[in-house]
C-alpha cells in the first residue's frame, strides 16, 4: 500500500496516511478521473471492508485532503451510524479532527495551509465546494488550465464535452452562459475547465 500511495501524496504525509488505513479494515482504490466527484466513500458490505475511491488525476495536495475528507466519512459512518447527513455536523468534525494531525506538520505549503484551514472552518463539503480552496490546490496541477472566471463577458469556449458556450454575466455564484447550438443558457460553475475560443 505504501508503493501506491507513495505516488500520490506529499510523503511528509505517507507515514501518517499507514496509520490511518491500518486503524480500519479499508479497501483503497485509485479511480479513473471522475467528473462529477473528486472521491468517494462507501461502507462495508460482504467482505467487511469500509471503501474509499480517489481520482488518479489529482495533484498530491488534492489527492491528501481527499483522502482525509472520505476518511471522515469513514469515522462518521462507525462513530455516528446511518441517520447522518453526508456532510453534516458529525461529519464535519470528524473531518477537522482527522484533519488537525496533518496540519500541525510540515506537509502543505502556506497557502494550502491557510484555505484549507479557512475551508474547515466553514464547513464546506469539499475541495470543490470551497471555491478559495480549490482555486489554491488547482495553482499546484501539472497542467495549466483555463476557467470560466478566467474569460470575459461575451467569449466563446467550449468544455471538454465539446459543447460551445459564450460567457455571461455571474449570477450569484455561477455564470449564465449560452450555448450556442440551441441557444438555452446554463449556469456554469466558475471553475470549470474551458477551452477558449475565437468567434467566427
Amino acid at each position: 500500500m505504501s508503493t501506491i500511495l507513495q505516488k500520490y501524496i506529499p510523503e511528509e504525509a505517507l507515514a501518517d496516511c499507514i496509520k490511518l488505513l491500518q486503524s480500519e479494515p479499508i479497501e483503497l482504490r485509485i479511480s479513473k478521473p471522475r467528473k462529477t466527484k473528486l472521491g468517494d466513500y462507501r461502507r462495508p458490505k460482504e467482505n467487511g471492508k469500509h471503501r474509499i475511491s480517489i481520482n488518479n488525476n489529482l495533484n498530491k495536495y488534492s489527492f491528501l485532503i481527499t483522502f482525509l475528507h472520505e476518511f471522515a466519512h469513514l469515522k462518521a459512518f462507525k462513530n455516528h451510524s446511518l441517520g447522518i447527513k453526508a456532510h453534516g455536523s458529525e461529519w464535519q468534525m470528524e473531518f477537522i479532527e482527522t484533519a488537525k494531525s496533518f496540519l500541525d506538520k510540515d506537509i502543505f505549503p502556506e497557502d494550502i495551509k491557510i484555505a484549507f484551514i479557512q475551508s474547515l472552518n466553514k464547513g464546506a463539503a469539499s475541495s470543490c465546494t470551497d471555491l478559495d480552496l480549490y482555486r489554491v490546490l488547482k495553482k499546484y496541477d501539472e497542467s495549466k488550465s483555463i476557467f470560466v472566471e478566467d474569460l470575459s463577458d461575451g467569449e466563446q469556449f467550449s468544455l471538454n464535452n465539446g459543447l460551445v458556450f459564450q460567457r455571461g454575466p455571474k449570477s450569484r455564484k455561477r455564470y449564465k452562459c449560452q450555448n450556442l447550438k440551441n441557444g438555452k443558457y446554463y449556469m456554469v460553475h466558475p471553475m470549470a475547465e474551458v477551452i477558449p475560443l475565437n468567434p467566427n
